[in-house]
């Protein structure tokens, strides 16, 4: 039997992280992030490497890194897993049509097609802004640390004791940009995926993580 891939796709401070933590937990899956490719990938990149540096500046700015790149970057992480026997929860992917069209033929490959779950997690511009101005994240593994009073005065990750850091992107004004490229960008995914015959397990972000995790897993196998 081959192990499952959940796929979760929300708006900025939509909870993907917090909640793919939780299933990754759940389930033994390996919480794949996106977003920690792109920074590890652009950490580690050459200074005089010109297209990866333009890109960089995009990121920064609250724009989409090319999907071309993103969609290599993520595969070639999803082929080890798959090839080692193990399932993943994604968190950030597919971001776009163009990465979609990438990424899925090969995904339904490694994973099957019946072994896919896509949850989308609702979220409003404005709790949007309100989650993600100056969100916190540890700085070991970037577990997210949520923008709500039981956290507020934490100074130290729950799950690894790390450092809790705030990350530049999370500023307002580029939370704004995020939320409107979200919209024109990763929305459409969502009817892709319909028109190509996956469910869509949708849930309300507005709520706390427990109910939007037991609403999640409520329709889980369903």
């Amino acid at each position: 039997m081959k192990p499952f891939l959940v796929i979760i796709i929300s708006p900025p401070g939509g909870g993907k992280g917090t909640q793919a933590d939780l299933l990754a937990e759940k389930f033994g899956l390996f919480h794949l992030e996106t977003s920690k490719i792109i920074e590890e990938r652009f950490k580690k990149a050459d200074p005089s490497d010109l297209i990866i540096a333009r890109e960089k500046e995009n990121w920064l700015g609250g724009k989409l890194v090319n999907q071309a790149i993103v969609a290599g970057w993520l595969l070639g992480e999803i082929e080890k897993k798959a090839q080692a026997g193990i399932g993943i929860v994604l968190s950030g992917s597919p971001r776009s049509l163009e990465e979609v069209e990438a990424e899925m033929p090969r995904i339904e490959e490694l994973y099957g097609r019946d072994n896919i779950r896509v949850i989308e997690i609702k979220l409003s511009e404005d709790e949007s802004v309100k989650r993600n101005s100056h969100r916190r994240i540890c700085k070991a593994n970037r577990h997210p640390i949520p923008n709500f009073p039981e956290y507020r005065n934490i100074t130290a990750c729950p799950q690894d004791g790390s450092e809790i850091i705030t990350r530049a992107l999370d500023e307002p004004e580029i939370i704004k940009e995020r939320y409107r490229v979200y919209l024109k960008e990763t929305a459409p995914v969502l009817e892709h995926l319909i028109q190509h015959g996956y469910q869509i397990i949708s849930v309300n972000g507005e709520q706390p993580i427990e109910k939007v995790f037991e609403d999640i897993l409520g329709n889980f196998n369903d």
